[in-house]
């Protein structure tokens, strides 16, 4: 069963009229004890077909071991949008509501192999000297989680030390628990600190880079 109208299938192809390069969807799933990984599959399927320059390559998270260490993969459903290059962007959860304009934005930016940031957030960015995970917990009905989604990415395309995750909270409530979630987006950083709600560009920034050079020492960091 389709999962885009005729409608969303034309509004769908309008918007990745701007593909440059080719674009691959990496998906992982499974077929038991995955609430949403047969629908997540279904939209994938249907998004692939809707550009040529889209494709989508489908891995069963229990089976192919060596694609999971490879692409880092640690729960599904996973998808991860790869350009020219794995630039670290990693979808966990069905990309629904108003996530899926994030990932159609993903795949945009993955195909001119451009983050979009300004040349003084690149700048900061270029100060990392380790490895930075970025975890945005999210909900599909969530408006303000886009934009803290699509900025991690960002700083994935930017840097290479940088990988970033959209997390569905509901699917994922281990990780709820894990991080004390009581309100969406959380981003968290290395697993060790967070910041809360949609901050402007630089600020989160700022944060993330600051947060890294403490590698952990501080547990939690507010709005």
């Amino acid at each position: 069963m389709a999962t885009l109208s005729d409608r969303e299938r034309q509004q769908v192809a309008e918007r990745l009229e701007g593909i440059r390069d080719p674009v691959k969807l990496v998906h992982f799933t499974q077929e038991l004890d995955c609430e949403a990984c047969a629908i997540t599959r279904r939209l994938l399927e249907d998004l692939a077909q809707i550009s040529p320059k889209l494709s989508l390559e489908v891995y069963n998270f229990q089976v192919d071991k060596e694609k999971v260490a490879q692409y880092g993969i640690d729960k599904v459903p996973a998808t991860v949008v790869e350009g020219a290059k794995d630039y670290g962007i990693r979808f966990y959860g069905l990309p629904a509501g108003f996530e899926f304009a994030t990932l159609l934005e993903d795949i945009l930016q993955v195909s001119r192999a451009e983050s979009g940031l300004a040349p003084q957030i690149a700048e900061r960015l270029r100060e990392l000297t380790s490895p930075v995970h970025l975890e945005v917990l999210v909900t599909p009905t969530c408006p303000y989680c886009p934009g803290m989604v699509l900025l991690a990415h960002q700083l994935a395309i930017e840097s290479d030390l940088v990988t970033a995750d959209m997390v569905e909270a509901t699917e994922f409530p281990q990780l709820v628990r894990r991080y004390a979630v009581e309100g969406v987006p959380r981003t968290v950083v290395n697993e060790s600190l967070w910041i809360d709600g949609a901050v402007p560009k630089a600020e989160f920034i700022e944060r993330v880079v600051e947060g890294a050079a403490m590698a952990g020492a501080l547990p939690h960091v507010g709005p």
